[in-house]
């Protein structure tokens, strides 16, 4: 996204309506806060231009809660303090002057970029995408790279290479992956709010896990975050953040959004507040292929149905909106996608992917996909067709409910990078149900933390949409924070 004049104006115009954002939406506990870490990206945004706060105070205020909390979580895998201390004089955007992180997966120009993985122990990337641009192009300023597991694969953050990022609501247990370790730090205040990524959940998952909000937006509605690849003709991944309040999820997504000229999708705008229309919802309660769900994500999830027909949706509940063979197919892409990155280590080294480079789930999921490679042209055909059959569910309902996972987080190792291929694909396949198919249709779906376990853990729901409708997903999601409010919630490690 280039910075044009027309981009300047548009950023002007934003900054005018977030400042704006923050006096009609203001929070108790954002207005009376003087903690900097309980403060939101928005109201951060605010005081530093109401110059209430220097956007240096803010950036070391986050140095300070990295350096003292850190080494409880383990969700930084590269810290750039010095670097963050100069972005900050020079901060200027919408979001200027808001501290956050950058997952390990992309690259920020000169700095280490380890992608959870002992496979690319030097590697510094010398340009940054799109995507990245245009979200450092908002003002935040980086503090670093925030942990991740091994190329983005598993639904844990805990790579060999860089160690088990814990949950800051309870440290034996998982943060959620990919965006793990940004989960971690948003929850635990360190920084209001932090980039992540999502092929298959990887937003969503770790939202849930930490208590965090969680949006994956539609496929394109973001610049792009990687250069076209032949090879993989469907692109599964998308961008976005975790925060920790719905208006800063809505902030980035108007910020972010291409033109509607460029990415094919009505804008979203910047949405502040619920809407007065009640929503025909559809509840997703079941596994998939008679899989269990644990019982007390099922109680949450209907919980949550039960609060949203008292707000006057109506809501029905229907079986899961895709064809199981989809998750097959899903599996052998993904399995695409991680020969894919081994190929252009293979390229460069001269021995063959080994236990020393990878993780046994990444040889695992190369070994399964040139075992079955005649098998994924027609996959990809099926992935490809999903979003017409996706849609048609639209006909009768605004969104879809389910859960964004079929258990709480689990206990640090039960996912973990030493787990065997067979064990940890079973598990994973029980554990992630519901997320991946956002992913395969390019629909947008959110994460809302509206509950918790009886041990004290976040229990996300998942609210789906239709192509191109994030603006329902954060209207109904404004709704609910005020319905069911997490806020007063804060994990055992915070700030």
């Amino acid at each position: 996204m280039a910075v044009t004049r027309r981009r300047l104006m548009e950023q002007s115009a934003l900054s005018a309506a977030l400042l704006a954002m923050a006096g009609a939406c203001a929070r108790r506990d954002q207005a009376a806060a003087t903690g900097l870490a309980e403060l939101d990206a928005v109201e951060t945004a605010s005081r530093i231009k109401s110059g209430e706060l220097s956007a240096l105070d803010a950036v070391e205020g986050a140095i300070e809660r990295a350096a003292r909390i850190d080494g409880r979580l383990n969700a930084i895998v590269t810290r750039t303090f010095g670097r963050a201390r100069e972005a900050a004089a020079q901060a200027q955007g919408p979001l200027g002057g808001v501290p956050t992180f950058v997952k390990d997966l992309d690259n920020i120009a000169g700095v280490a970029t380890r992608f959870g993985s002992r496979a690319f122990p030097f590697y510094k990337g010398k340009e940054q995408s799109p995507l990245i641009n245009a979200y450092l192009g908002l003002g935040v300023v980086s503090l670093g790279k925030s942990a991740t597991p091994e190329f983005g694969l598993s639904a844990t953050t805990e790579s060999i290479a860089t160690g088990a990022t814990r949950n800051p609501w309870n440290t034996d247990y998982s943060t959620g992956g990919s965006s793990g370790g940004a989960a971690a730090l948003v929850a635990a205040g360190v920084v209001p709010i932090a980039h992540a990524s999502d092929g298959g959940g990887s937003i969503r998952i770790p939202a849930s896990c930490c208590g965090n909000v969680g949006l994956k937006t539609t496929r394109g509605r973001f610049p792009a975050a990687y250069p076209d690849n032949p090879a993989l003709p469907i692109a599964l991944s998308v961008h976005g953040v975790q925060t920790r309040t719905v208006r800063d999820t809505a902030a980035v997504a108007a910020a972010l959004e291409r033109p509607s000229e460029e990415s094919g999708l009505a804008p979203i705008g910047l949405v502040s507040a619920p809407a007065p229309r009640r929503l025909r919802i559809a509840l997703v309660d079941k596994g998939l292929k008679d899989r269990p769900i644990n019982a007390d994500v099922v109680a949450a999830t209907q919980a949550v149905a039960a609060r949203c027909a008292e707000l006057g949706h109506e809501v029905t509940p229907v079986a899961l909106p895709f064809d199981p063979v989809l998750e097959d197919d899903f599996m052998l892409y993904w399995a695409a996608f991680a020969n894919s990155v081994v190929s252009s280590w293979e390229e460069v080294f001269p021995w063959p992917p080994n236990g020393f480079a990878f993780e046994p789930f990444t040889l695992g999921l190369i070994r399964f996909f040139r075992a079955n490679a005649d098998k994924f042209e027609p996959a990809v055909a099926r992935l490809q067709a999903a979003p017409d059959t996706f849609s048609a569910v639209f006909d009768d309902y605004d969104v879809v409910l389910s859960p964004v996972t079929a258990a709480p987080p689990p206990p640090i190792g039960y996912l973990g990078g030493r787990v065997d291929y067979e064990t940890l694909k079973e598990r994973l396949l029980d554990y992630v149900q519901f997320t991946a198919f956002y992913n395969i249709s390019g629909a947008p779906a959110i994460s809302l933390p509206l509950s918790m376990s009886p041990d004290g853990l976040p229990i996300g729901a998942m609210f789906g949409a239709d192509h191109g409708d994030e603006k329902t997903l954060l209207e109904l999601a404004f709704e609910l924070e005020d319905a069911m409010p997490w806020r007063e919630r804060r994990p055992a490690i915070f700030g």
